[in-house]
């Protein structure tokens, strides 16, 4: 008689690796009946067919790769998904598993998984053309996400720039002094400098602290728009030009005017090389610069009127 043998006692301590049942030759039977369904032009049987091939052998990558093709062409896209991640659990990983894997992710707008399995795929067959077909598609859709971001952050920040200076919470005062200056919306505060505003007529430091303030709690602060304002007014400036054949004066170096030294090393600090860089600039900026005084402003607006030129002017 054959004894019965003895059950390991390491089946039965907790932690114990669970042995997986497997029976491959079910397995094929209900693929084969799946297919017969498909045939028959019966997706739903086919499914369930599929389902049976996968609880007979759970350890056959082959069998949730056809369960989740038939769940990926019934719609069952989150199913589908399971499904191909199972079939790619044990390596090698099915190629065409990997690569539809990736499709579904593409079509989520998860494009660093959709990247990570066709790179799967390019690391041991760098020539495979489908990987590398759809691997640019994800790519060049990634970058349109990126661009499409860009340009909403783009439209958010013109929004705000746009914002009226009048919805904001400032002091009668602060708010008659920016319509007298031409200060209309939040972008045309923030290409004016401290300076600037100090150096309009009943414009205190009590507003110059208000609006400061202001700023401060949306992040932001006077004169970080400057470099803006700067292109605006030299633009402006060749359009007052064009056609009178004078337009090559903006580039001529500041250096020929044969300024003071105190004079050019004002501009050194504020970076103006040329012409056109010092007709962007106005009277209060030049005048912010340490050592910069009323006899050096007087110095530069000569030799620019010799020129035809004046410094940038903040409309009353």
């Amino acid at each position: 008689m054959s004894q019965t043998p003895t059950q390991d006692p390491l089946d039965v301590v907790i932690g114990a690796q669970e042995t997986v049942h497997r029976d491959p030759k079910a397995a094929a039977a209900h693929i084969a009946a799946a297919e017969r369904a498909e045939a028959e032009g019966d997706r739903a049987g086919a499914i369930a067919e599929y389902r049976r091939a996968v609880a007979a052998d759970p350890g056959d990558p082959r069998a949730f790769f056809r369960l989740a093709y038939a769940l990926d062409l019934a719609g069952e896209e989150d199913e589908a998904i399971a499904m191909y991640e199972r079939a790619c659990e044990t390596p090698p990983a099915p190629v065409n598993a990997l690569i539809n894997l990736a499709i579904l992710y593409e079509d989520r707008g998860d494009y660093a998984r959709a990247e990570r399995c066709l790179r799967q795929v390019l690391d041991t067959n760098p020539n495979h053309p489908r990987a590398r077909l759809y691997m640019k598609d994800v790519q060049a859709s990634r970058e349109m996400v990126i661009d499409d971001e860009q340009d909403r952050d783009k439209l958010k920040r013109n929004a705000l720039l746009d914002t009226p200076v009048t919805d904001f919470e400032l002091s009668v005062r602060a708010r008659t002094c920016l319509k007298k200056m031409n200060i209309r919306t939040l972008g045309d505060l923030l290409r004016t400098t401290e300076a600037e505003l100090l150096g309009y007529k009943n414009f205190g430091e009590s507003s110059l602290v208000e609006i400061k303030q202001m700023l401060a709690s949306k992040g932001l602060r006077l004169g970080q728009g400057v470099e803006d304002a700067h292109r605006q007014a030299l633009r402006k400036v060749i359009e007052q030009l064009k056609g009178s054949g004078t337009e090559a004066l903006l580039a001529k170096p500041v250096s020929d005017l044969n300024l003071s030294v105190r004079a050019r090393k004002a501009l050194q600090l504020l970076n103006i090389q040329t012409l056109g860089d010092l007709v962007s600039h106005t009277e209060a900026e030049l005048m912010g610069v340490k050592n910069f005084g009323a006899t050096s402003l007087a110095e530069v607006k000569q030799k620019l009127a010799e020129y035809g030129l004046s410094l940038r002017q903040l409309e009353s």
